[in-house]
């Protein structure tokens, strides 16, 4: 899903990308891994973790001081001997990848995700407007609402993270890399992007990507990324070439949402939405109206299971 362009306060560029990782103004190239601090940094913001923090349950026979490894690791998306390892002093270099997936399971502020890295033997990520940090308050949202469909998208439409019920409404958005991880560019270049969508509404929601494109790449120039999806577009596409033309700005958006499911049909939605304006991104909700079909058929949507790709 393309995020909505969220409000602008003041008018920054922000020409880099968000692959390019290292801080420029970070000159300490040659960075030594620091097991003992990483790993204790690790341990304790583990044990200052609380299960309602991240939307567990605490249980009554829980004995462990904050979250158990086990449990981190599955925050972070990776393996619970692999976690365990980096906090136990013998495991290997973690990637920045890796580290960018500890940060967002450990619910690190901006601070401690760069204390994280340099611990790690990495400089420090470039800080940008329109970033793939997501704030600890954030995550602290998204982690309470496992039961219902929801995800925390870009301005750009790239798709950060997903609670499962997300993932079964509209598939995995977050397994994309490149210029495939906006969900505008996968519109215009990938046929089976457009199914989640009803075909009488696809042609509006065409307009309304290209156009809440167009209020990105206006706010952060030819030289960002958005101004490299557009150009890319541009040779690939003639239809959104065409769109393009036609100059639209910030077309208006209903917050009811028609949703194509394979299994369930056609689901009637109200998409609710928080922005991050330090982050250029927003939490998008999906809600029915109480006693309509479209309810009954959310309440089954845990059961359909994960959403596969579509031709």
């Amino acid at each position: 899903m393309l995020g909505p362009p969220p409000p602008h306060g003041n008018n920054r560029n922000d020409r880099n990308s968000p692959n390019d990782l290292n801080d420029p103004n970070d000159l300490r190239d040659n960075r030594v891994m620091d097991r003992a601090q990483l790993a204790d940094f690790l341990r304790t913001r583990r044990e200052a973790l609380q299960p309602e923090d991240v939307g567990l349950p605490r249980g009554p026979r829980r004995r462990t001081r904050g979250l158990r490894r086990e449990e981190v690791a599955t925050l972070c998306g990776m393996s619970t001997d692999y976690y365990s390892r980096i906090e136990q002093q013998r495991g290997p270099q973690p990637s920045e990848p890796m580290l960018v997936g500890i940060a967002r399971g450990l619910h690190l502020s901006l601070d401690e995700r760069d204390h994280l890295f340099r611990m790690a033997g990495h400089n420090t990520p470039r800080r940008s407007r329109r970033g793939d940090h997501i704030s600890p308050g954030m995550m602290r949202i998204l982690d309470r609402l496992d039961d219902t469909p929801a995800q925390v998208v870009t301005g750009l439409g790239e798709t950060l993270t997903q609670t499962r019920l997300s993932v079964a409404l509209v598939g995995n958005q977050t397994q994309y890399t490149g210029l495939d991880r906006s969900s505008v560019y996968r519109w215009f270049t990938d046929p089976g992007a457009r199914l989640i969508f009803p075909e009488e509404d696809r042609a509006l929601q065409g307009r309304i990507f290209t156009s809440a494109l167009r209020s990105v790449y206006s706010h952060q120039g030819a030289a960002s990324r958005a101004g490299e999806i557009v150009d890319a577009l541009l040779e690939r596409s003639e239809e959104f070439a065409a769109v393009w033309s036609a100059h639209e700005i910030n077309l208006p958006r209903n917050d009811i949402k028609r949703m194509s499911h394979p299994e369930l049909g056609v689901l009637e939605l109200h998409c609710q939405t928080l922005y991050d304006t330090d982050q250029d991104q927003a939490l998008l909700v999906y809600t029915a109206t109480p006693g309509t079909e479209s309810h009954e058929k959310l309440q089954l949507l845990s059961a359909t299971g994960d959403r596969q790709p579509q031709t």
